[in-house]
């Protein structure tokens, strides 16, 4: 498999953390990192509410935790990409340019992202809603008005994640894709799915392949990568120039060893349940370094939960994780497993 070049960043093994709302933050993004993932995508951030962040007073802590925190940037998660969602291509430009420059309230990010990502993705009902996320695929007019106008407005590269289409009868992402490359985009991420499907069972390689074709930038292959079997499946049937891992990665990071061992030629060997515990503690321990045991503690239970998964005594596991409020708390019932 060839590098990828987004800009002025170049991945010799293109194995991309996709954007999970709740799921990819700092300790998260980092973990992944550390097992193999080249390159990493932000939480989704709202463009209209980060622009609309900026009429509040200065110091309003309790309004500007927000979204603001959402497009973080550390310098030690580089390179790193910043996926906005919106449908008005003129809050979209406003904020890409407040994201690239770092002027905006509440901004702590200590380097401009890698890249500006946009979400025409997202099929959850509150999102389309809006006409934003998923429903863009009904409205390659507006979505490209979106590139073009987020490509005027920042130096950075800017990419696009797409689905298959609306539904069943309107699969429509090769035709998508090229017209969101002729707007400005540098690469494309195709989930596999339709809206209409959510996450159901299934994943069409053959319109990530329709889009490969229809395209010269960069096409990455979304949807249900759970393994190395999966990937190389996937990068047989559609000749995607790399991977986007998501929900194959939550209590699994170590998925990334397993690609990177893939591409390189290695073998690998699963983690045993001691390392499962272990990096299971270390993500904990990250989140509550990060946001303290307040925020922290709830936020990192569903994670612990999804390492659990399998393992023996996973329910009364899950059961006691679910209710503590201490890292001391986790920590005795990750020992006690």
């Amino acid at each position: 498999m060839n590098q990828i070049k987004i800009g002025n960043v170049i991945l010799s093994r293109p194995l991309f953390l996709a954007p999970m709302a709740g799921v990819t933050d700092y300790a998260f993004r980092r973990l992944c990192r550390e097992m193999g993932a080249e390159y990493t995508v932000s939480e989704m951030v709202s463009a209209k509410a980060l622009c609309y962040e900026q009429l509040c007073k200065k110091g309003n802590a309790a309004q500007l935790a927000r979204t603001a925190p959402l497009a973080r940037v550390r310098a030690d998660e580089a390179p790193m990409a910043i996926q906005m969602f919106g449908s008005e291509p003129e809050f979209m430009a406003r904020a890409a340019a407040m994201l690239e420059s770092g002027e905006y309230l509440g901004c702590t990010s200590e380097i401009p992202p890698a890249a500006i990502d946009i979400n025409m993705g997202c099929p959850v009902h509150k999102v389309v809603g809006n006409g934003e996320g998923s429903a863009l695929m009904k409205d390659p007019a507006r979505a490209a008005e979106i590139v073009r106008a987020v490509c005027r407005a920042v130096k950075l590269p800017v990419t696009v994640k797409i689905r298959a289409g609306w539904d069943a009868d309107h699969i429509n992402a090769p035709e998508f894709a090229k017209r969101m490359e002729d707007a400005g985009a540098s690469l494309i991420c195709v989930h596999g799915r339709t809206r209409e499907q959510m996450y159901a069972p299934g994943v069409d390689y053959q319109v990530i392949a329709a889009v490969k074709a229809a395209v010269s930038i960069p096409v990455l292959g979304n949807g249900d990568l759970r393994s190395a079997a999966d990937a190389k499946r996937m990068y047989e049937i559609s000749g995607c120039d790399g991977f986007m891992v998501a929900r194959g990665a939550t209590g699994n990071p170590w998925l990334f060893a397993e690609l990177a061992a893939w591409l390189d030629g290695r073998s690998y060997t699963p983690p045993t349940k001691e390392e499962r515990l272990a990096l299971a503690l270390h993500h904990a321990e990250l989140c509550v370094a990060d946001k303290g045991e307040r925020i922290g503690i709830p936020e990192i239970r569903k994670h612990i939960a999804w390492y659990l998964r399998g393992m023996n005594g996973a329910a009364a596991g899950r059961n006691r994780v679910m209710t503590a409020s201490t890292l001391e708390e986790m920590r005795e019932i990750l020992h006690g497993m």
